[in-house]
C-alpha cells in the first residue's frame, strides 16, 4: 500500500498485519483519483474519512495538501496507527478519533467538502448508508460523499446519487447536493 500521488507520492504505508482493515487497493485508488482530481480543488477541502481503518485516504487526501482531514475508526490500534503514521511523517492536517461510525454521524458537528466512506463490506446498514451521512448534515453544499462498497452489493436509491464507478469486486457511489 503506497500513497499514489502529491508530496508524499510513492511512499509506502505499512500497516500492522494484525489490524481488522480491507484497504482500498492501490488500482482503485489511483483511478478514484483521477476523477477526484478532475472535480476538486484539494487543498482547500475539509475532509472526512469515515471507517478511516489504515489511513490509506486520509494520508492521500493530506499528500495532496488538503486543509484538514478527520479520521474516524472505532478501532483503537487503526487509530492509534494513523496517529503515529502522521506524526512520523510530520503531517499535522490528519486528526484521527476513535469511535462508532454510526454514532458519530449523528452527534458531529461541522461540515466537510468531501466524505469517504470505506465500511466494512459485510454491515447489514451498508445500503442505507448514503442516507445516514446526507440526513446528517456533515457534506457541505457542493460538497461531495464517496461510499467504497462491494459491486455485489446495491446502496438503497438516493435522490443525491450522481454515478458509480465499478473497479473488480469494489465499487464506488458518488453523491453530491
Amino acid at each position: 500500500m503506497r500513497i499514489i500521488g502529491g508530496q508524499y507520492g510513492g511512499i509506502r504505508l505499512n500497516p500492522p498485519t494484525n489490524l481488522p482493515v480491507r484497504p482500498t487497493t492501490d488500482i482503485a485508488k489511483e483511478a478514484l483519483f483521477n476523477i477526484l482530481q478532475n472535480r476538486l480543488d484539494f487543498d482547500e477541502l475539509n475532509c472526512l474519512d469515515l471507517f478511516a481503518g489504515t489511513g490509506n485516504i486520509s494520508f492521500e487526501l493530506a499528500s495532496r495538501y488538503a486543509a484538514s482531514v478527520e479520521s474516524v475508526d472505532l478501532h483503537f490500534k487503526c487509530v492509534q496507527y494513523i496517529t503515529d503514521t502522521a506524526k512520523k511523517m510530520n503531517i499535522s492536517t490528519i486528526k484521527a478519533k476513535k469511535a462508532d461510525v454510526f454514532k458519530y454521524i449523528q452527534t458531529a458537528k461541522g461540515k466537510f467538502d468531501f466524505i469517504f466512506a470505506d465500511p466494512p463490506y459485510d454491515i447489514p446498514k451498508l445500503p442505507q448508508l448514503a442516507h445516514l451521512i446526507l440526513d446528517s448534515v456533515l457534506l457541505d453544499k457542493e460538497g461531495l460523499l464517496i461510499i467504497e462498497h462491494p459491486s455485489t452489493r446495491e446502496m438503497d436509491p438516493h435522490p443525491n446519487f450522481i454515478e458509480k464507478r465499478k473497479y473488480g469486486y469494489s465499487s464506488f457511489s458518488f453523491y453530491t447536493i
